[in-house]
């Protein structure tokens, strides 16, 4: 692993911990319960992706965060720079991540083949 590609992991490891800090310090309560499941920096740092659980959100409920989300971008980008002493934080784009849930669709599909192969 290069230099650079540590330094990206660092980046992408402390972000993770920071934006749900940062999201707990708001008012809101549904932007205070969201979990961040991943985070993933490109542009030398300069955009992250930041992926959240939608396990427990109708589609309603996850376009009302989208728009909280975006009033908020800035406020959770000086957060993150000023809790690492960075000049400046990346520039945050928030996913829905469909992991969790594409997990669980395909273990219970092998549940299903595991009765039916000891059935069968």
């Amino acid at each position: 692993m290069t230099p650079s590609e540590i330094k990206l992991k660092r980046t992408e490891s402390i972000l993770k911990e920071l934006i749900p800090e940062a999201l707990s310090t708001l008012e809101d309560e549904q932007l205070k319960g969201l979990f961040v499941t991943d985070v993933i920096c490109r542009k030398g740092r300069y955009d992250a992706d930041v992926y959240l659980d939608k396990i427990a959100f109708t589609s309603e409920e996850i376009s009302q965060i989208y728009s909280k989300l975006k009033k908020v971008r800035s406020y959770l980008q000086n957060y993150c720079a000023n809790e690492e002493g960075w000049f400046r934080a990346p520039n945050f784009t928030f996913h829905f991540d469909d992991l969790l849930e594409e997990q669980n669709r395909i273990d219970k599909l092998f549940e299903k083949i595991e009765k039916e192969l000891k059935n069968g």
